[in-house]
C-alpha cells in the first residue's frame, strides 16, 4: 500500500524547526555561487532513481526499465513494504516482486531495497490505531530476520536500507525516537553482515535534513553519530526536499548551506558514504498541497538546477524521486513526481535530463570556473571537463540578462529544457545570455 501522502503531512512543521539547529546566514543578500566538485563524476554511478515497478503490469515496468537504460543509468531504489510482503510471520507475498526482480536483472539494473512499515505480527501499534504499520516493531530481531530472508532471496540487490524517514512521526509513531531507531539499525546491520556478507547497508533515509519535530529540531543524524554509527561503517542518507532547487524560498537560498553542513559533519566523524536517497519535485496540477504547483515545465527546470548543484557536492550517490508517475494509490501531488507518465512515456523532465546527459557525456572531471565579467549576484555556476577535453559550464541566474567570458572566443550554448543549441563567438570573449533555468556552455 502506498502511504507517502500520509507520511509527508508534517513537512511544514519539519521544515520550520530546521531553523533551530542548522547554520543560518545565507542569504541576506544574494551573491555569486561558484561550485567545484570534490572529484570526478560518473553519471551511471552517481545518479539513480526511486521506482515502484510492482505497481505496474510487466509490459509497463519493462518499458520503464528500458527508458532508464536509454538514459545510461543503473541504480534504482525499491520500496519494500514489510506489512505487504509478510502479512503473517514467515509467509511472504512475493508474487509481484519476483518477476520484477528478474526483469531488473535482465536490464542490468542495480537495486537498493528499503524495508519499511511494521508487519501486522510485529507492530507496537495500539490495537485501535489506524496506522498499524507506522509504528516500529516490538522486537528488532523480527525485522532483522525478515530483512535477512529478503536479502538472501533477492541476491541481485546491491544494498539494503533499514527503514525510511525514521526522524518524523508518520514513519515512527507515536514520535521519533533516535535511541530506538539506532538499536534497530545496528541490530539489522549486524544481522545482514552475518548472514548476507558483502552487501552495502544503508541507514534509513532521513526526511529533509534529519531534524526531529518533537526533539526541538535536533538532528537524528547527530544523535546517531553520538551513538557510534560511524563505527558501523554504514552509508548515511537523507532526503533534501526544498521548495526551490536553491532552498526554502528566493530569500532563503539555504539548500547548499544546510546540505554542505550535514555532509561536512558526517565526513568529520568518519562517514565514508553519503547518499541522498530521495529528492525531486512533482508536476501535479492540484489541489495544492505543500509544494507549489509548477507543472511539467517547472519540474524539468527545478530538477536540472538541483542536479547541477548536487553533482558538485560531496554526495556519493543520489536517487531522484521518481522514475514514474503513480496512480490513485498516491495522493494528487505524489502522483506527479515521475520522469515518465503512467504509460512509461517521457515527460519534459525526462527529455531535459536526457539532453543534459548527452551534452556532458558519461564522465566529467572537476574544473575551475571560467573568468566572467558583469555577472549578477544570483549567478549559480559549476564547471566540468568532458572526456574529450572540452569544458562544460553549468549556470543560471534569475535576475541577470547576460555576462561575458573574456577568455572564451567560441562556444556552443545548450538549453537542455528545449534541446536547442546555438553558436557563440566574439573576439573579446563570448557574451552569454542568462536565464533563470539551467544552460550549458561548451568550449575547448
Amino acid at each position: 500500500m502506498w502511504r507517502r501522502t500520509v507520511f509527508l503531512l508534517p513537512a511544514v512543521l519539519v521544515l520550520g524547526v530546521v531553523l533551530l539547529t542548522l547554520p543560518w546566514s545565507r542569504q541576506a543578500e544574494a551573491e555569486v555561487t561558484t561550485l567545484k566538485a570534490p572529484g570526478p563524476l560518473v553519471w551511471r554511478d552517481f545518479l539513480g532513481v526511486n521506482a515502484q515497478f510492482h505497481f505496474f503490469e510487466p509490459a509497463i515496468y519493462q518499458a520503464q526499465m528500458q527508458q532508464l537504460n536509454e538514459l545510461g543509468l543503473e541504480w534504482v531504489r525499491i520500496a519494500m513494504h514489510w506489512a505487504y510482503l509478510e502479512p503473517q510471520r514467515g509467509q511472504f507475498n512475493l508474487t509481484a516482486f519476483d518477476p520484477m526482480v528478474e526483469a531488473m536483472q535482465k536490464h542490468q539494473l542495480k537495486p537498493v531495497g528499503f524495508l519499511v512499515g511494521s508487519a501486522p505480527f510485529a507492530t507496537t501499534a495500539p490495537a485501535d490505531s489506524p496506522y498499524q504499520d507506522s509504528f516500529p516493531p516490538k522486537d528488532n530481531a523480527l525485522y532483522g530476520e525478515s530483512l535477512v530472508r529478503l536479502a538472501k532471496h533477492y541476491d541481485a540487490f546491491e544494498a539494503w536500507q533499514v527503514w525510511n524517514e525514521p526522524n518524523i512521526f508518520p514513519f515512527w509513531r507515536p514520535k521519533e525516537d533516535p535511541q530506538a531507531y539506532a538499536k534497530l539499525l545496528f541490530q539489522s546491520a549486524d544481522a545482514l553482515r552475518a548472514h548476507v556478507p558483502g552487501k552495502t547497508v544503508v541507514a534509513g533515509g532521513m526526511a529533509y535534513y534529519s531534524n526531529m519535530p518533537s526533539h526541538g529540531g535536533a538532528l537524528m543524524l547527530q544523535s546517531l553519530l553520538q551513538m557510534g554509527v560511524a563505527q558501523k561503517k554504514l552509508v548515511m542518507a537523507y532526503h533534501p526536499y526544498t521548495e526551490l532547487p536553491e532552498g526554502a524560498s528566493p530569500k532563503q537560498q539555504d539548500y547548499l548551506q544546510h546540505s554542505n553542513f550535514i555532509n561536512s559533519a558526517l565526513r568529520a566523524h568518519g562517514i565514508e558514504q553519503i547518499w541522498a536517497t530521495e529528492w525531486g519535485w512533482s508536476s501535479y496540477s492540484g489541489p495544492k498541497e505543500m509544494q507549489a504547483i509548477i507543472g511539467v515545465d517547472g519540474q524539468a527546470d527545478y530538477t536540472l538546477r538541483r542536479l547541477a548543484l548536487m553533482s558538485a557536492q560531496d554526495f556519493d550517490r543520489i536517487f531522484l524521486f521518481n522514475l514514474s508517475d503513480l496512480d490513485s494509490r498516491a495522493g494528487p501531488r505524489d502522483q506527479g513526481y515521475g520522469l515518465l507518465d503512467l504509460q512509461a512515456r517521457p515527460k519534459p523532465v525526462y527529455n531535459a535530463l536526457a539532453n543534459l546527459l548527452k551534452v556532458t557525456g558519461p564522465r566529467l572531471e572537476p574544473s575551475d570556473a571560467p573568468r566572467f565579467e558583469q555577472a549578477p549576484n544570483d549567478l549559480y555556476n559549476v564547471t566540468w571537463t568532458r572526456q574529450d577535453g572540452s569544458h562544460v559550464w553549468m549556470f543560471w541566474s534569475a535576475s541577470g540578462k547576460q555576462l561575458r567570458l573574456p577568455a572564451v572566443q567560441r562556444a556552443t550554448l545548450h538549453d537542455p529544457l528545449t534541446g536547442e543549441q546555438r553558436e557563440l563567438q566574439g573576439g573579446e570573449g563570448v557574451v552569454v545570455p542568462l536565464k533563470s533555468s539551467l544552460q550549458l556552455l561548451v568550449w575547448r
